[in-house]
């Protein structure tokens, strides 16, 4: 009986070449096949070989632009976004939020809509993202495009197998949210999956949120809930159970980080009146009169503006001591509350900005983790 390491199948050698080639392109286009060859030390025959199995599959395409240079001109190469769409859904605790992108990261919808979070039964919650992805997958199939995937980003702990272990911004305890969405899309074509909302941010800010070659980076959610996900050594930090990022259970004298920092806290201590007609249940109305309280001078507004940021700092600092990264970003609601955040947070030597991508971070992250399949080699299927 044969031991140790087995040679690899021809066919896994070849996607994992068609995948380097694919990302050269994403990162590198317009190139040339000898651009690509030279890049990446594949020979030209495989290199030509591969890019026509992309160009067959429509994930590449010629320009028929030539570059500068001696001798005969060659054919340069960009990604074909023509064919597929991959759609993110960001579930938080009072709004749904729809992106659909191609491969050449092209926005094909964006789409926002009321949810009732914590206020309904799962099941109503459920029923709620699945008509939502029935409308977006219909949107992209009337456009011609084949969906590559649908992944859901949700505000709690999710395990692998895409439950909802818990969610306290939508009172989701132990709900089966991947399987529940399976049935309830009756098993599309296409696959499924189901991640925490700062993770799917995370990649989002790392793909296309400007910061080329930031292979360590904390993007920190403010929604109705407290939560980071970290990106270490390029990749997402999961974890032994997929539970990383809850900063917002981190204890700090006076409650926890979420309780102290938390957007549902921040609004409450800066707005005299945000309890007069019950819960919150729309919080960006409720961010922005706290933006016009403090530009407005509010002692109110702005004395809570910098106890919160104070606080945030606190949780800010640990991640920067902990893991280090080139940049910590802020999304969600502290994007239009950033410039009173971010200077009583204090930078404690880190970068701290803020999401280029703005709201609905996670639904394209979760459009991103679609098309990162791509990048690591799973590739849609030759026609015929």
């Amino acid at each position: 009986m044969q031991t140790g390491p087995q040679p690899a199948d021809f066919a896994d050698v070849r996607a994992t070449n068609l995948a380097v080639v694919l990302r050269h392109v994403r990162a590198h286009g317009p190139v040339s096949r000898a651009g690509i060859a030279a890049a990446t030390g594949l020979n030209k025959a495989t290199v030509s070989s591969l890019v026509a199995d992309l160009i067959e599959r429509r994930l590449l395409r010629e320009t028929g632009l030539a570059e500068n240079r001696i001798g005969r001109p060659a054919t340069m190469l960009v990604l074909d976004g023509s064919a597929y769409a991959a759609i993110g859904i960001e579930v938080t605790g009072d709004h749904l939020t729809a992106v659909a992108v191609d491969l050449a990261g092209e926005q094909l919808l964006s789409w926002r809509r009321a949810f009732p979070g914590r206020e309904a039964e799962p099941g109503r919650g459920v029923s709620a993202i699945a008509a939502l992805a029935g409308r977006a997958a219909a949107r992209a199939g009337t456009r011609g495009r084949q969906v590559l995937g649908l992944t859901v980003g949700v505000p709690g702990l999710v395990d692998e197998a895409g439950a909802v272990r818990s969610s306290a911004a939508l009172g989701w305890s132990d709900v089966d949210l991947r399987g529940d969405l399976l049935k309830a899309l009756r098993k599309p074509e296409y696959d499924v999956a189901v991640d925490n909302d700062a993770n799917l941010a995370a990649l989002a800010e790392q793909r296309y949120g400007g910061h080329d070659g930031a292979r360590n980076l904390v993007y920190l959610a403010g929604e109705t809930g407290l939560g980071a996900g970290l990106i270490v050594d390029g990749r997402l930090l999961r974890g032994g159970r997929g539970f990383t990022g809850e900063i917002g259970r981190i204890r700090l004298h006076g409650g926890t980080l979420e309780e102290l920092a938390g957007i549902e806290s921040l609004i409450q201590r800066a707005l005299p009146d945000a309890d007069a007609e019950g819960p919150v249940t729309d919080f960006a109305p409720e961010v922005e009169r706290v933006a016009a309280a403090a530009r407005a001078g509010d002692a109110r507004a702005l004395e809570a503006l910098r106890d919160v940021g104070r606080h945030l700092g606190h949780g800010l600092s640990l991640l920067n001591h902990l893991l280090d990264p080139e940049v910590i970003v802020l999304g969600g609601y502290f994007v239009p509350l950033a410039e009173w955040l971010i200077p009583a947070a204090g930078t404690d030597g880190a970068t701290v900005t803020t999401s280029a991508i703005g709201p609905g971070a996670a639904a394209v992250g979760g459009a991103a983790r679609v098309l990162d399949a791509l990048d690591a080699g799973v590739l849609p299927a030759l026609a015929g």
